[in-house]
């Protein structure tokens, strides 16, 4: 399985629905196993801010094949990647809400997700991940077919 559009869609309207019930505006990312973006959405009233920050723990979670969360610790003083935060242009994000797509032990994508404390970001992202899984447990997944504006829905 690769990250189509369409799976995309899918991953974004699962974290959406997660953000709407924490009462948070989100900007969620999604990007592909080369960590390029597939798709993005930003809520209503979520922070301009927030756009880089979502697009660059997806990032992030891709280019260092882990959660975005488990850097926080790793990265500060006097622990073995203090500093990855300043590398890559400042593309490395060290806050919760980036977590890598897995399938069969391969990074096939990322979501990063920018509005609330780290804690809520991954409870978003988690939501998507979950999403994931369940597109990923069916064998049909390639057959994923989504339309925005429409009362077409996929089955997962």
């Amino acid at each position: 399985m690769k990250i189509t559009l369409d799976i995309a869609k899918v991953l974004l309207e699962a974290a959406e629905r997660k953000a709407k019930e924490l009462g948070l505006a989100d900007d969620i990312a999604i990007v592909d196993d080369g960590a390029n973006l597939i798709a993005f959405h930003r809520m209503d009233t979520a922070r301009i801010a927030g756009i880089d920050i979502a697009q660059n723990k997806a990032w992030t979670s891709v280019a260092m094949k882990m959660p975005t969360s488990n850097l926080a610790q790793a990265a500060l003083p006097g622990n073995p990647l203090f500093g990855v935060n300043t590398t890559n242009h400042g593309k490395i994000v060290i806050l919760g809400g980036g977590i890598p797509l897995i399938m069969d032990g391969r990074i096939i994508g990322g979501i990063g997700v920018s509005g609330g404390t780290s804690v809520q970001d991954i409870e978003v992202a988690n939501a998507a991940i979950h999403a994931f899984e369940n597109l990923r447990d069916r064998r049909d997944s390639e057959n994923i077919s989504y339309r925005i504006g429409s009362n077409q829905r996929v089955l997962y």
